[in-house]
């Protein structure tokens, strides 16, 4: 049995291919882009439709949300394999079977008969996604010319941060016009567009393949520690958290296994998860800053159209246009972000952007339930720009100073930052909005007594309102509860801004020059 790893490169693999230009590279960036685009919009998709999906299965809404949960407990499992997989068989035939396969399994979702079917279709296109984003990145990466790599990264970044956004506008049209299979069937087109013009352009510019022996503890450790911690991120509020005996096991089952997993790898000669990226400055606190970015950006976009629902009494629609308004000014800005990213300190670049979110963070703390559509859409519109200065400047610093094997594990542990960050944010965001309402409402209840002077004069003006004796606890209760819930997203709101502050001083930490050592000589 051999002791170390065999390498084959391929004749294609053993002279650098020159970058991409003209119709191939718009080409492969349009597949490229489709497929990380298609990706991402299936996190959100099935968001709107679990209502639907539950009562055409014949299930509780509650059973419903497997749907979700399952798609991002196996893709935040195989993010981090993707550095792996990658070496064993190839960035490009990785890509593209991950992506057919990905159509393959969507497929299947819209043809399930019954929950537990769709759940496990949903189980494996969670898996076989893992690689999909961050593959797509390293692709574009080290297929674009040195100087336009900016604006290829720029591309990426937009459908990364977009996706999501629209992914239940889509949906719940999709839905609402259609038939929900058809959230899934949508990908069927797209996936092998992308497939088949990423093969016809990378066949024969393929990375270097490494035979490595199989990681079996820390693929297990790996299973086990991610499966455990994502699974309680997904149903710790459906469960009251650490009240249930579920929760607990899955928690110290985490800790447990991603403890001895890091022990594991650090010692490994052939880790399936490479943390040794970790010695490189500029990748270890560009992770941070941009995992703490997305907790952020994660948690308003939770807590915004959630509070607009069920507290203003706006329709699914309107709360998703009025969060939808963030990807419009990315979309313009990106570009021209991309082309010129170069020219300046990424750090400059970042501090804006964070400072662009704080402000808009404020901004929306000081939205009333009374406000109108617009005044609820424009701190989220403003948001937008700072969404154009982060994703492309933060992907460029955590590349800065990395080799070109290590491009695509790098990435892989970056698409986990963002999902594991997202998960995260949405568990403890809705958790901490929901326990600042019932403060706020005891609060507010206290005054709702006969001593109380404010509560006299407020009787009066709820009678000559019309409202009886009979239902004016009931009125004043209602009146309470959107107030208590008002207040504690705006509580959120500010805390978000005070974190988009604190994260600033982190990015300063990295160090230029910012030019990717790994997309300058990868392949």
């Amino acid at each position: 049995m051999a002791t170390s790893a065999e390498i084959v490169v391929s004749t294609a693999a053993q002279t650098a291919p020159v970058p991409l230009k003209g119709a191939p590279l718009v080409l492969l960036t349009v597949g490229i882009a489709l497929s990380v685009f298609m990706e991402v919009l299936d996190t959100t998709i099935v968001n709107v439709s679990v209502p639907n999906i539950a009562g055409s299965l014949g299930v509780s809404p509650t059973e419903g949300t497997w749907a979700i949960s399952s798609y991002s407990l196996a893709a935040a499992v195989m993010q981090p394999l993707t550095g792996w997989i990658a070496k064993r068989y190839g960035e490009v035939r990785t890509f593209t079977v991950s992506v057919l396969m990905f159509v393959i399994f969507s497929m299947l979702c819209g043809l399930a008969t019954s929950m537990h079917m769709l759940v496990f279709f949903r189980l494996m296109q969670g898996l076989v996604s893992g690689p999909m984003v961050p593959l797509s990145q390293s692709l574009i990466m080290s297929n674009y010319p040195p100087e336009k790599r900016g604006m290829g990264l720029a591309i990426w970044g937009v459908t990364v941060i977009v996706a999501p956004v629209f992914g239940p506008i889509m949906g719940g049209w999709l839905t609402d016009n259609f038939s929900w299979p058809w959230i899934f069937y949508i990908n069927v087109p797209i996936g092998i567009f992308a497939a088949v013009v990423t093969w016809s352009f990378m066949r024969k510019r393929e990375s270097t393949i490494v035979k490595m022996p199989i990681d079996a503890v820390g693929l297990c450790l790996l299973f086990l520690g991610v499966g455990s911690l994502q699974f309680m991120l997904d149903n710790g509020n459906d469960l009251d958290w650490f009240s249930s005996p579920v929760i607990v096991a899955l928690g110290v089952t985490a800790v447990i296994a991603l403890t001895f997993l890091i022990a594991w790898e650090l010692t490994e000669k052939h880790p399936v998860v490479d943390l040794s990226l970790f010695k490189h400055r500029n990748f270890r606190f560009g992770l941070i800053g941009m995992g703490l970015g997305i907790f952020g950006f994660f948690g308003i976009s939770v807590i915004f159209p959630l509070w607009l629902q069920t507290t203003i009494g706006y329709t699914s629609s309107n709360a998703g246009l009025a969060t939808a308004v963030v990807g419009i000014l990315p979309v313009i800005l990106a570009p021209i972000v991309g082309k010129n990213i170069n020219r300046v300190d990424l750090r400059y670049a970042l501090t804006f952007s964070f400072s662009i979110f704080a402000i808009s963070s404020f901004w929306a703390a000081t939205r009333t339930d009374q406000a109108s559509f617009v005044q609820y859409a424009m701190p989220r519109f403003f948001q937008g720009v700072g969404i154009a200065f982060f994703f492309v400047p933060i992907s460029q610093v955590i590349m800065s100073d990395l080799r070109p094997h290590e491009i695509a594990a790098a990435s892989g542990l970056s698409g986990f930052v963002r999902t594991i960050g997202g998960s995260i944010s949405t568990a403890v965001s809705t958790w901490m909005w929901e326990d600042r309402g019932r403060y706020h409402h005891t609060v507010l209840a206290e005054h709702v007594n006969t001593q109380s002077a404010g509560w006299e004069q407020y009787q009066s003006h709820l009678q000559s309102m019309g409202i009886t004796a009979g239902n004016m606890m009931s009125y004043v209760e209602s009146v309470t509860m959107k107030q208590a819930m008002t207040m504690a997203a705006n509580d959120m709101f500010r805390f978000y801004g005070v974190l988009f502050i604190v994260i600033i001083p982190i990015l300063w930490l990295t160090k230029p020059p910012f030019g990717s050592k790994g997309a300058e000589g990868a392949h």
